[in-house]
């Protein structure tokens, strides 16, 4: 299984490059940070200097989207950080969720992302591409060999379904082995139907992780409270989920929507931190089932959990008070446990 590493590119940039720097030393292969240009840093900036200041780890947004950039920029952008550090970067792509509403604008259409993935990958690996109204172009800078990879974010069938369809990999963001399995299956089924080969989509769970000393009481509700904030984020785009197809509608599961009923609003300024004031609904069982929190071997069980259900990478959030520590926690204990 391979490890990554989420983080939020909020200044100073030196201190996201030494977390990663930190992150591969200990085993970790991908670095992933948040993309919204209001609420954090430009994260292809920082790429650059992650790629300049270690040797293995590939990078890339979880997740970027198809309105606050050219696609052709965004390919661009993609393609040169490839040529000048070798292909050791990946498109995570979804709908924009925060960095669209944040500037007063509705995440992007299912049809909007799946454009933007096919010309994105195409112009990224150097091929040409239509980008609109009939003008086809073509990045002639770009070296035989390169590779540009998409995953896209997914929760709701209809996503689901485009990402067996047309992703390279698939990002879910929460770690619970049921909805895991559930949304793996809607995934791979996809994939056969389109005649593609369901292992070509690569699998990444994204989710807080949390390691304590001990399982005592006062070490997991702290823990915890750490990583609430994380039920909220799902929470806001569970309730469009519910908007779309409706509680009862049979086509999401109720493990996934039945916490949101007392949720109300949700303030962006807060998005991702442990101090959003709006996550007070969210129970403990739904942090434990979507976070990982608890001991090493905790963590261990779990992610065995999750890799036979066919997952290919697990990329933690460390949006937390404990960011070293976690990350050395998993360099020390949790990756040779997995892999060993």
């Amino acid at each position: 299984m391979d490890f990554g590493l989420v983080l939020q590119t909020d200044p100073p940039a030196s201190e996201v490059v030494r977390l990663m720097q930190r992150a591969e030393a200990g085993g970790f292969t991908y670095g992933w940070t948040f993309d919204s240009c209001v609420l954090w840093q430009e994260p292809f900036v920082i790429y650059s200097r992650i790629l300049a200041e270690t040797s293995r780890l590939t990078v890339g947004p979880m997740v970027t989207n198809p309105s606050t950039r050219a696609w052709e920029v965004t390919a661009s952008t993609f393609a040169t950080l490839n040529d000048m550090y070798g292909n050791r970067t990946v498109c995570g792509i979804g709908r924009g969720d925060s960095a669209m509403r944040v500037a007063g604008r509705k995440p992007n259409t299912l049809a909007r992302i799946s454009a933007a993935i096919r010309i994105i990958r195409a112009l990224g690996r150097g091929d040409e591409a239509d980008i609109g109204g009939g003008t086809v172009v073509r990045f002639p800078w770009v070296r035989e060999g390169a590779q540009l990879p998409v995953w896209m974010a997914a929760y709701g069938p209809k996503a689901l379904k485009m990402t067996g369809e047309e992703a390279d990999g698939f990002i879910l963001q929460l770690a619970d082995p049921f909805l895991t399995e559930w949304m793996i299956k809607a995934v791979r089924d996809a994939a056969v139907v389109a005649g593609r080969d369901p292992s070509d989509v690569k699998i990444c769970v994204s989710a807080p992780a949390y390691v304590t000393a001990d399982d005592s009481p006062e070490a997991l509700d702290h823990a915890r409270q750490q990583c609430r904030w994380f039920g909220g984020m799902v929470g806001n785009h569970v309730a469009d989920l519910v908007s779309t197809y409706g509680a009862d509608s049979g086509l999401v599961p109720h493990e996934l929507t039945d916490y949101i009923k007392a949720r109300d609003g949700y303030d962006y300024a807060h998005h991702g931190r442990t101090d959003n004031p709006d996550t007070a609904f969210v129970p403990d069982g739904i942090v434990d089932r979507f976070c990982l929190i608890g001991p090493p071997a905790a963590h261990v069980e779990k992610l065995n959990r999750l890799r036979e259900l066919g997952v290919d990478q697990f990329a933690l959030y460390a949006m937390h008070d404990a960011k070293e520590t976690v990350i050395d926690a998993y360099a020390r204990e949790v990756i040779p446990a997995v892999n060993g």
